[in-house]
C-alpha cells in the first residue's frame, strides 16, 4: 500500500497522552441509538440518495417506511460535557499514517459528493489510549474497538487495535497490515457518511422497540454497508493514482490482507473462538464471508449505489 504521498488531514484529536492502556477488544463499529434525524426527512434522503449515488429511491423508501425501533446494544447517546480539543495532525509514524488515510477519504468523499451538487463534511477522529470521553456513552474505552459516534461526527480509534488486528485476531501479517488498518479507519467513515445520508438515524428508529433479532439483522445491514462503502473508497483513490500516473495504491497482497482481516472480525468467526459456537441470529456486523464479500463488491464496482445491502435480496 502506497500511502506515504497522501493529503494529511488535519481533522484529529491527538489525545493519546490523556490515559493509560487498558486492554483492547473487538471491531466496535458503531454505536447507534437514540439522536436526531439528521437529514431529517424522507424526501431529503430519498433526493440524496439518487441524486448523489443513484440508489433507487423505491429502495430507499423500503427503508425509511419500515415499522420498529431499535433494542439498545451499544451504549446509549448524550451530549459530550468535556471541552473543546485542539485539531490538528498528529505525530509520530502511527499519527501520520492515521492522518493520510483519513486524509484520502476526505479528497474521495469531497468528490463523490460533489459530483452529485452536494458538500462533504469530514469527521473528526479521535486517537486515543485506553479511554476517553466521548458523545456516545459518556467514554470511549479500547475494549470497545474502533468506532463511530452519530451523536459528534467523530471516530473513535485507540490504535492500538492496530497492533491486535495482527497479534490477537491473526487479520494480516507484514506491512500487508497497513492496507488492512486503512480498511478499518475507512469502515468508520463509511459511518459517517451513512449518517450523513440520514440512513443511521432511520435505522435507529426502526431498530427501537424491534425485536433483538430484527435490529440486530438491520445492524448487519449497517455494517456491511460501511465495509463495502470502504472498499469503495479504496477504488477511487487507486483510480486516482493511477490518472496521476503512479503506481497502484494497493496490491494483491494488500487486498488479500483485507479480505483475511474481514474474515478474522466476522461474527462467526469471533462466536466460533469465544464461544465453540455460532448463532446467525446474534449477528450484528455480518459474518466473514459476508464482510469480505461487501468489501469487495465496494472495491471492484467503485460506485455507491452499488452498496445497497437494504435492496439486496442476499446478504
Amino acid at each position: 500500500m502506497r500511502w506515504e504521498d497522501l493529503e494529511q488531514s488535519s481533522n484529529i484529536e491527538d489525545r493519546r497522552g490523556e490515559g493509560g492502556y487498558v486492554g483492547g477488544g473487538g471491531f466496535g463499529g458503531m454505536p447507534i441509538g437514540g439522536g436526531g434525524m439528521g437529514l431529517g426527512t424522507i424526501a431529503v434522503i430519498v433526493l440524496i440518495g439518487w441524486g448523489v449515488f443513484g440508489i433507487n429511491p423505491i429502495q430507499m423508501i423500503g427503508l425509511l417506511s419500515g415499522g420498529g425501533g431499535y433494542q439498545q446494544s451499544y451504549p446509549q447517546q448524550r451530549p459530550s460535557s468535556t471541552q473543546a480539543r485542539h485539531t490538528g495532525t498528529p505525530s509520530g509514524e502511527v499519527g501520520n499514517f492515521v492522518s493520510r488515510v483519513l486524509g484520502s477519504t476526505e479528497v474521495q468523499w469531497k468528490d463523490i459528493f460533489a459530483r452529485g451538487g452536494k458538500t462533504y463534511q469530514p469527521p473528526i477522529l479521535v486517537m486515543y489510549n485506553g479511554q476517553t470521553d466521548a458523545a456516545c456513552g459518556g467514554v470511549a474505552r479500547s475494549a470497545m474497538g474502533p468506532f463511530y459516534c452519530p451523536a459528534d461526527h467523530k471516530v473513535y480509534l485507540d490504535t492500538s487495535f492496530f497492533r491486535e488486528i495482527q497479534t490477537r485476531f491473526n487479520g494480516c501479517s507484514g506491512n500487508a497490515c497497513q492496507f488492512s488498518q486503512a480498511y478499518v479507519i475507512a469502515h468508520e467513515v463509511g459511518h459517517h457518511v451513512q449518517n450523513l445520508l440520514g440512513i443511521l438515524p432511520k435505522v435507529t428508529e426502526l431498530q427501537r422497540g424491534a425485536s433483538k433479532v430484527d435490529a440486530n439483522k438491520l445492524q448487519v445491514k449497517v455494517e456491511l454497508q460501511a465495509d463495502c462503502l470502504a472498499g469503495v473508497w479504496a477504488n477511487h483513490e487507486n483510480a486516482r493514482q493511477q490518472r496521476e500516473g503512479k503506481a497502484p495504491f494497493f496490491d494483491q497482497s494488500d487486498v488479500a490482507a483485507a479480505l483475511q482481516t474481514a474474515s478474522a472480525i466476522g461474527d462467526d468467526t469471533l462466536e466460533r473462538k469465544a464461544t465453540g459456537r455460532v448463532v446467525p441470529d446474534s449477528f450484528t456486523h455480518g459474518s466473514g464471508a459476508q464482510r469480505q464479500r461487501w468489501f469487495t463488491r465496494g472495491l471492484e464496482q467503485g460506485s455507491v449505489s452499488a452498496c445497497d445491502t437494504f435492496g439486496a435480496s442476499s446478504l
